[in-house]
């Protein structure tokens, strides 16, 4: 009754408006004579389709817009904030006046592609200046570029991470990046795209520092998602339209219709983009869902994860319904396919408090006189199996996310801190990496095998430690990490003498009160030998087996690399080092560890990590990828012709593949058809790649915000520390105590700004009569400004050098009350 055939000459979307004209007749129909009363059920058709409407109305179906039945709705008033705006509604909102170029239709891109008179990429919003922007057009291998976008009229209502079509100007309009940091405060000048915004980009003078820019002329593919952020309600007593602000400062505000604006306010919601109309100075959205209030721990923790995109929810059924049943036993066909390893002195060395291990290791003499060292992997492919959902689920997620004091697992807890993880005293499957090794450390047979162990101990860097110092010590797991640490000793000199390089970020630890988790102490972290330890033999077993992997299957290997990055990223370094008299060789990796360990300067001792950490910032980010897909394999920070990680199967998924393929190549399991497919591999890698960067990022974040906790209850602080950058109107520093950085601003909206001169060449800043170098020490008041309650911010303020009218006076410093300290 309710099929219909197409009509001859009639368009496919009418004949299927037509055939839900027919449904909704016979549904109507149907009801009318159940046994719901005389009048039976109302059945009422919703369409925003004006032709559809008018032709349901003239059949006598009872048909509305959305919008216009969603506000007919009494109990929900909310529902209405929620409809995206249609065409109708975005015509009453905008100005007449076009402000932005009309973007080409995707045909005339197209061909511009085609014809190379277009360029795609993915467009890269800036952070520091929102009339700025990267486009970044993917080429063949080392052929990558970026284009610089500057202006709101170039920028073209493009959005960070659309994918656009841009078109380069003549080389005479060609500028460089400014040095300015600049925020977008939403001024009243609302819906004015004019040149006064423009004046504040700073235009470099010299021709050489000039990059290929552009205009974006059309947008390929729009790459939006729900934003988290908060609203600024509108100044206009009873006002609908409101500007959102997202709290990621790459997206533009957006301008969105609601009527919970004081209900809303101090909280943190989320909206979603509709459209951005030519004639509109921000895009237009709607309201999705409300978070919590602002400020609060679990709502910024839900924001922070949502806004990198963190697969944070339960676990569903269907993925646990693959964990295996409890209670959990080895059986005897289990032993028949695995090596017995149970007797061996094998231990795990990690951080206090960690449940998910990972790796053990033993080192024992044998007969021979040689050393046996093995280094011994969670067995996690053994249950997880290709392409059941606990398997896509943990593809997907890609990799454990560690926020300050919570941890986001890639596989369930069954999984992660118990059946999986390598803890004391108990029988675990393991892959073991086995070697030869003599006294020199030098490899004389290596041996792959699945094995059962039992480790003997669960030990922290610190507790590894002191049983390797302590002379009284000498049962056997203490003589199993003395050859160890004999042995890491060796293989790291060797790396270091091979060229790999030794940089340095400052890690930051809180110690947080047991009851409130909140932070009541921050330090930063120091490393033992013990780190090193570890270290170097998951480095060792990491290249053993991406030389396996990759013997067996040169096609399909899933390996790691880390390009060497070009020369010009090292110019900031090079310039720091100059401005103290050093000189850093960048040819190879070797010259430039080499250099870096001779880099001293008499009675500035902090100079050689400052000069590390600035050397960690030139470089590019390592990733994953596949053998078949790739030519250049060489991992530049380890100086390694070939790497792969497999060393931490729970935490990360491309570890699970690696072993997988590693179990296929010793015969130990089987293989399937995806894991061969290079397309599907390298598809994999692109996933994983972009997982790994999100959850660097959001471990930043939460970093970031438990620091503006500490500083919370702290008022203002008075540290000393270094600076890293120079900027135009800014210098950026750094508190070694708390591995914190902050910008001491020297333009101030409210003051007369002083008298700024910067030269980029140094680079250096003149305020006033004082010149400010890169590396200079500095004293800087620190508090937190929490004027804007979504994005609070540390404050730096300049107490020493003393510039008169721009540096302020250092706080009387109370006495704290002495806390315990309570480590996590």
């Amino acid at each position: 009754e309710t099929f219909i055939e197409r009509e001859p000459g009639e368009s496919a979307n009418d004949r299927n408006d037509r055939a839900i004209r027919v449904a909704v007749r016979w549904y109507s129909q149907h009801l009318k004579t159940s046994e719901l009363g005389p009048d039976g059920l109302k059945v009422v058709l919703l369409t925003n389709d004006q032709g559809n409407k008018q032709k349901a109305e003239e059949n006598g179906l009872v048909v509305y817009k959305f919008e216009e039945y969603v506000k007919s709705l009494i109990a929900n008033p909310e529902l209405v904030d929620r409809l995206a705006l249609s065409n109708d509604d975005k015509n009453d909102i905008t100005s007449s006046k076009v402000l932005f170029p009309e973007h080409l239709p995707l045909s005339k891109v197209q061909a511009g592609i085609k014809n190379g008179s277009f360029l795609q990429g993915t467009f890269r919003a800036s952070r520091d200046n929102y009339l700025e922007a990267t486009v970044f057009v993917q080429g063949e291998g080392e052929d990558s570029t970026e284009v610089l976008i500057q202006g709101l009229q170039n920028l073209n209502r493009a959005v960070h991470q659309d994918v656009v079509a841009v078109q380069l100007l003549p080389k005479n309009q060609w500028v460089a990046p400014s040095a300015v940091v600049l925020q977008d405060d939403g001024a009243a000048k609302d819906d004015n795209v004019d040149g006064d915004e423009e004046e504040k980009l700073s235009r470099s003078s010299t021709e050489a520092a000039r990059k290929a820019t552009g205009k974006v002329v059309g947008i390929i593919k729009r790459n939006w998602r729900p934003f988290c952020g908060m609203l600024n309600a509108s100044q206009i007593k009873e006002s609908t339209r409101h500007l959102f602000t997202p709290a990621d400062r790459c997206i533009p505000r957006i301008r969105i219709e609601t009527r919970q604006a004081s209900t809303l306010a101090g909280q943190r919601i989320m909206v979603a983009i509709d459209g951005w109309p030519k004639d509109s100075r921000y895009p237009n959205g709607h309201f999705v869902r409300s978070l919590g209030s602002a400020g609060e721990k679990d709502t910024e923790e839900e924001v922070l994860l949502l806004e990198h995109d963190v697969p944070h929810q339960a676990f569903s059924q269907a993925v646990l319904s693959f964990l295996p049943k409890m209670p959990w036993i080895i059986t005897p066909e289990d032993m028949a396919q695995r090596q017995d390893l149970r007797h061996l002195t094998v231990c795990s060395v990690d951080p206090p408090g960690c449940t998910d291990i990972d790796d053990a290791l033993h080192c024992r003499v044998l007969e021979n006189g040689n050393l046996e060292v093995g280094v011994h992997i969670a067995d996690v492919s053994h249950f997880i199996r290709p392409g059941n959902a606990l398997d896509k689920e943990a593809a997907n997620r890609g990799t454990t996310v560690y926020l300050c004091g919570k941890r986001i697992d890639m596989v369930p807890e069954l999984l992660s801190s118990n059946l999986c993880s390598l803890r004391s005293n108990v029988e675990r499957f393991a892959f073991s990496c086995m070697w030869e090794m003599n006294h020199k450390a030098e490899i004389l047979k290596t041996q792959f095998t699945k094995s059962v162990i039992n480790s003997k101990a669960s030990l922290t860097y610190a507790e590894a430690q002191m049983r390797i110092d302590d002379a009284n010590k000498n049962d056997d797991i203490t003589k199993s990490l003395r050859g160890l640490n004999k042995l890491a000793k060796i293989l790291k000199r060797k790396r270091i003498e091979n060229g790999a390089l030794t940089l340095s970020s400052l890690e930051v630890r809180f110690h947080m009160d047991s009851e409130t988790h909140d932070p009541i102490d921050l330090q930063t972290k120091e490393l033992m030998e013990t780190n090193s330890m570890v270290e170097e033999f998951m480095l060792l077993a990491n290249i053993s087996v991406a030389q396996k992997i990759y013997d067996e299957f040169p096609e399909c290997a899933l390996l790691r690399k880390h390009p060497a990055p070009p020369p010009s990223n090292y110019d900031i370094l090079i310039k720091a080092a100059k401005s103290k008299d050093v000189t850093i060789h960048i040819d190879s990796a070797k010259a430039l560890a080499d250099s870096l360990d001779v880099a001293k300067v008499d009675g500035f001792q902090y100079f050689n990590t400052l000069l590390r950490i600035l050397a960690t910032r030139c470089m590019m980010q390592a990733v994953y990828f596949c053998s078949g897909m790739d030519s250049d394999f060489h991992h530049y920070g380890l100086a390694s012709p070939i790497y792969t990680h497999f060393t931490s199967p729970i935490r990360r998924y491309a570890d699970i593949i690696v072993h997988r393929l590693l179990a296929v190549a010793i015969g130990a399991d089987s293989t399937y058809p995806d894991l061969m497919d290079k397309h599907k591999q390298s598809a994999l890698c692109n996933n994983l790649n972009y997982r790994h960067k999100m959850s660097q990022y959001a471990q930043r974040a939460s970093v970031a915000f438990h620091t503006q906790l500490f500083f919370k209850t702290r008022g203002i602080l008075n540290e000393e520390g270094f600076v890293l950058f120079v900027r135009k109107n800014a210098i950026i520093v750094l508190i070694p105590k708390f591995g914190l950085e902050g910008t001491v601003f020297f333009d101030s909206k409210d003051k007369a700004s002083p008298n700024l001169a910067f030269d980029e060449e140094g680079p250096t800043l003149k305020v006033e009569q004082h010149t400010f170098h890169i590396f200079d020490q500095v004293k800087v008041t620190i508090s937190l400004d929490n004027s804007n309650i979504q994005h609070q911010k540390i404050r730096m303020a300049l107490t020493e050098p003393v510039i008169p009218g721009v540096s302020v006076s250092a706080p009387e410093v109370e006495p704290q009350p002495k806390k315990q300290k309570l480590d996590r």
